[in-house]
């Protein structure tokens, strides 16, 4: 079956050069045409994800194509008129996958509004809303390595497709021949025939506009704090650099190396603002520029990460850090400036630091949980504006390094994160502080609260099973204590239930079904274990409490280190 399905790609998939070549290469490599053809890529709300290259478990124009054909006949299912945004980043084959879209789209009488040029994630976001398109795409394969592409679908409201609309989109996929029902017309002919339109510069300064509108102390003097930006050859350099001048923070120095869009990422494999190595040209950078802070967006510029001056050093600090400091900075500054609204409403993720439960309740502010995925804090945005309240909203993030303030978007944003952050880190430089002292106080004032993620990796088929059979196996029998410390509540979130241990009672969750496991001990630590929704890994998700930064350091080694112990990979 498997050798039947590549012999048929051998002879049809002529559309691109680079899969003709591929084919060929692998004709006697049968664990290779195996790992490209024993599955087809899953569709889902996060839309595609995986490696470039030939075969229905791979990203290339047909997997893309066939996406794009279900997504055509949703979007035609729904309006009489319907339109479809497109944005790419700057991954290998990005552009001709969005192009492909684009022609795909049009032959089905859908309107299509692209970007000319590679452009955030966030900014596709904007364009759905902007146009009030029925739907969004963006290529991108956020920060994952290289060799790894992907495809986001999303809603009119501008967040990440939905369930019952990914259902439907997968269940027109099911039942198409990625070599016979998939319509195109060329692109050129898409543009003369006005089905496809170029998003013009307004659009790009509109969305601007709405992020410089989320500036907290508006008259503060940006120019004293020193800058180094890299945009780690994605997407940001051209928004992040354009909202910088805009907000007059002009003492910014931009890291060549990674400054220019390269899919090939050749001096961070992994371009990925959370790990140290992603940093490392910065760090040389740094040591001419001598900034106060190093600042560092992902590829599709949703996700950003810091490094802050630390003696000779930098640090890095974690979504979670970052997190709280925005959230205390923004309550704290929008109360003194009495900008602050009447019932501020801020929302993160389960698996997000506590500690913001503390800062939000010492400024009244609303928090909400939601599940892992921004798509749940946009929806929160979603829910105020239908009840007329979406300036409520101050703002959301998720441990992952995205953050969003303000309701102009439905999706983390390194674009207005960059501008916050860089005002955060002047406001207190005012004031002789830098960003880790400033953590360091709200510790002290609200509490240990010391966070870690830790993946583990399990590719392939085999892989994907394990983690499944990993998950039912801890859900049948969950532990009942971690670290020493009893579990006063298991959650089962894939059937909504919360069980008290000491009782026996159960509640039911208010939030959507997911195959996710959450262990919360009686000193306040928790524990998750959730499958990752875009790459083959489990992650376990840790925050450890302590009165002391040592004491919570040492719980959250031994959370850890059980946890490692409960998965048992």
């Amino acid at each position: 079956m498997i050798r039947e399905e590549y012999n048929r790609w051998l002879e049809n998939a002529t559309l691109d050069p680079d899969l003709i070549r591929e084919l060929k290469e692998i004709k006697d490599d049968e664990a290779a045409i195996n790992d490209a053809f024993y599955t087809e890529l899953s569709f889902g709300t996060a839309g595609l994800r995986g490696v470039i290259g030939a075969g229905t478990n791979r990203m290339n124009i047909y997997t893309v194509g066939k996406a794009t054909q279900g997504l055509s006949q949703y979007v035609k299912s729904v309006s009489d008129k319907p339109s479809v945004a497109i944005a790419y980043d700057s991954r290998i084959k990005s552009e001709d996958f969005a192009r492909a879209s684009a022609e795909i789209l049009a032959a089905n009488g859908v309107k299509v509004y692209i970007y000319k040029e590679l452009m955030p994630t966030p900014m596709l976001s904007y364009a759905v809303r902007y146009f009030k398109c029925n739907s969004g795409i963006v290529i991108t394969a956020s920060h994952n390595p290289a060799k790894y592409n992907g495809y986001k679908a999303y809603g009119p409201d501008g967040c990440q497709m939905g369930p019952e609309a990914a259902d439907y989109v997968l269940s027109i996929m099911n039942k198409i021949d990625v070599f016979k029902d998939i319509k195109r017309i060329s692109f050129d002919e898409g543009i003369s025939s006005g089905l496809i339109e170029y998003i013009g510069e307004e659009v790009i300064e509109s969305y601007l506009d709405e992020v410089e509108k989320c500036r907290v102390n508006k008259n503060l003097d940006l120019s004293g704090v020193k800058i180094v930006y890299t945009p780690l050859n994605g997407t940001g350099n051209k928004p992040v650099r354009k909202i910088f001048s805009r907000i007059g923070a002009t003492n910014v120095t931009v890291v060549k190396e990674q400054e220019m869009p390269d899919g090939n990422f050749p001096t961070a494999p992994y371009p990925n603002p959370e790990i140290r190595q992603a940093f490392e040209c910065a760090f040389k950078t740094a040591k001419t520029a001598q900034p106060d802070l190093i600042i560092a967006t992902d590829p599709d510029a949703d996700r950003t990460g810091i490094a802050i001056k630390a003696g000779d050093d930098f640090k890095l600090l974690s979504g979670n850090d970052v997190g709280a400091l925005l959230l205390e900075y923004i309550l704290k500054c929008r109360k003194a400036l009495g900008t602050l609204p009447e019932r501020p409403f801020a929302v993160k993720t389960i698996v997000s630091t506590e500690i913001c439960k503390r800062i939000a309740e010492d400024y009244g502010c609303e928090l909400k949980e939601v599940l892992t995925g921004f798509k749940f804090i946009g929806e929160q945005i979603g829910i105020l504006e239908e009840n007329g309240e979406q300036e409520r909203y101050v703002f959301g993030f998720e441990e992952s390094y995205g953050y969003l303030a303000g309701p102009y978007v439905r999706d983390k944003d390194a674009v207005v994160a960059s501008m916050l952050i860089c005002e955060m880190a002047a406001y207190y430089k005012e004031k002789n502080l830098n960003l880790l002292q400033v953590l360091d106080g709200i510790y002290e004032k609200y509490g240990y609260f010391l966070c870690e993620q830790k993946s583990f990796v399990c590719e392939g088929q085999s892989g994907m099973k394990k983690i499944a059979d990993t998950m039912e196996r801890i859900r049948q029998n969950p532990p009942k204590t971690v670290a020493g410390k009893c579990v006063s509540v298991f959650k089962d979130f894939k059937v909504s239930v919360a069980t008290d241990n000491s009782t026996g009672k159960t509640e039911k969750i208010e939030l959507p079904k997911s195959n996710v496991l959450g262990f919360y001990l009686e000193d306040g630590s928790l524990l998750i274990i959730r499958p990752s929704g875009t790459e083959p890994k489990i992650k376990l998700y840790v925050c450890a409490v302590g009165e002391s930064k040592d004491s919570a350091d040492l719980m959250r080694e031994s959370i850890i280190k059980d946890g490692t112990v409960i998965l048992d990979l």
